[in-house]
């Protein structure tokens, strides 16, 4: 339904423990009632997601953080008020009221504002925190439509919230700003020099080979079902008798032999490249294609990000496996 239109039975959807895709300015969540330990537990069945993979807790305000958590520390603090609402995801201690399988057994929380005026009132609506991942199976692409959920998921998904596409088109940025240096654990919508600017020097320590201390930071993530690769520019299609696919940044290639392409900016601008990546390797693997070629942007702001995605969507596949 659309998302303006929608939001009151949503909200009751959420608060009698059901499961709600709505959209947020990074990527479409799946949420459920934070507070609801089985409401939780529906999201990692629908995703068919591992129990130790922690959730991103969702408010409509950032005021309602200290009214959850209690008191928070400085840097938090001030983060919250710099980014909020926005693409930016914070590390908390866990308070008491979240049950633990929301957290994935960790004493620490991800949380975060977003910054969509539907997705905000659908919170508010729901007078509860909403803990909600990407609306997609585990490990897939992510969606960046309502289109991209109902395929995923289908009928796993109470209420699916139409709210058009997304604007970033990549998760939030997640960071540890409890200790003395902030420590940024997912890159995402928000550029790690935006962070510098705010707050001085970060350090930057995404990936994960036990278990995450944060959402979506395994090493294989974001993948299509098509094998991809990441390459250095882009030159003339193989000899494959033109059944692979493109995803370039800026142009396309001359000539032909490929399946299919997608051009993620023809001016460069890596804003619009982040916001066009998924739904780009959605269609592109929907395509038909043997393989997924995909160009590596500048690796600067909002690029390094994209990068993140690629790699992690390429380490899904590995030669002969």
């Amino acid at each position: 339904m659309p998302a303006e239109g929608g939001i009151a039975e949503a909200a009751s959807v959420l608060r009698s423990g059901g499961l709600v895709a709505f959209p947020t300015e990074t990527v479409y969540g799946l949420g459920a009632n934070a507070l609801d330990a089985r409401a939780a537990a529906r999201i990692f069945e629908a995703k068919q997601r591992p129990s130790f993979d922690p959730l991103i807790t969702h408010l409509a305000d950032a005021a309602d953080l200290s009214a959850l958590v209690g008191a928070v520390p400085p840097a938090v603090a001030a983060l919250a008020e710099r980014f909020w609402p926005g693409p930016l995801t914070l590390i908390v201690d866990r308070p008491a009221a979240i049950p633990p399988i929301v957290t994935s057994g960790l004493e620490t929380m991800a949380v975060r504002v977003p910054d969509e005026t539907s997705a905000r009132a659908l919170i508010r609506a729901a007078g509860v925190p909403v803990a909600a991942p990407s609306a997609n199976r585990f490990g897939q692409l992510s969606p960046t439509r309502a289109e991209h959920v109902v395929a995923g998921l289908g009928g796993a998904v109470d209420v699916v919230l139409d709210g058009g596409p997304t604007r970033c088109g990549i998760e939030s940025t997640i960071v540890d700003a409890r200790g003395e240096h902030p420590v940024v654990l997912r890159l995402g919508a928000l550029p790690v020099e935006a962070l510098a600017e705010a707050v001085g020097p970060v350090t930057v320590r995404p990936g994960s080979s036990g278990q995450p201390v944060a959402p979506g930071t395994l090493a294989a993530h974001y993948a299509p079902r098509t094998p991809l690769r990441v390459v250095e520019g882009t030159g003339p299609a193989a000899g494959d008798g033109g059944r692979r696919g493109l995803l370039a940044f800026r142009e396309r290639p001359a000539g032909g032999g490929w399946a299919a392409v997608e051009v993620l900016s023809p001016a460069g601008d890596l804003t619009v490249a982040a916001a066009r990546l998924f739904d780009a390797l959605h269609r592109l693997d929907a395509a038909g294609v043997t393989e997924i070629l995909a160009e590596r942007v500048p690796d600067v702001g909002v690029g390094r990000a994209i990068n993140d995605r690629l790699g992690r969507a390429a380490a899904t596949w590995h030669p002969g496996g």
